[in-house]
């Protein structure tokens, strides 16, 4: 983890695909950038069928679902802070309609005991091909 200027970069998450850092602490407050499902390891996002030209042809937005949560862990942990210190999720996904449900899904299962407030966002695309990517911010607990 570096932090120059309260920002963070976990060494353990996904690269960033632009010029931010993972987080950015502000006080107390900790906000993450978009954060998708790519496989830190692989950079592969998990669920994605291609045809063989590369094209996303078909993707499993539960396994999507599970990567995003990981990674998002991944980078409160860096910065100090826990899963239950997350207070807003936006949620953005690239197929409202299709994929909502089973994504609302997964969502209870990760936020059953700490529920923050949430909006969920459908849109035409990400920078990348994923189909889900969360926005964050959870307060740190004292002494993080």
């Amino acid at each position: 983890m570096s932090e120059p200027n309260n920002e963070i970069v976990s060494q353990a998450a996904p690269k960033p695909v632009g010029l931010y850092p993972h987080a950015r602490r502000v006080g107390n407050l900790l906000f993450l950038s978009g954060i998708g499902p790519r496989d830190p390891a692989t950079n592969r996002v998990p669920g994605n069928v291609t045809d063989d030209a590369g094209r996303v042809i078909a993707h499993d937005i539960r396994a999507q679902c599970h990567s995003v949560f990981a990674n998002v862990r991944t980078v409160l942990e860096s910065a100090g802070a826990r899963w239950q210190d997350i207070v807003d999720v936006t949620v953005f996904l690239t197929d409202l309609e299709a994929d909502f449900a089973a994504y609302n899904e997964v969502y209870a299962q990760y936020f059953a005991e700490n529920r923050p407030t949430r909006t969920t966002v459908g849109i035409s695309r990400l920078p990348t091909p994923i189909h889900i990517e969360l926005k964050v911010i959870a307060v740190l607990p004292e002494g993080a």
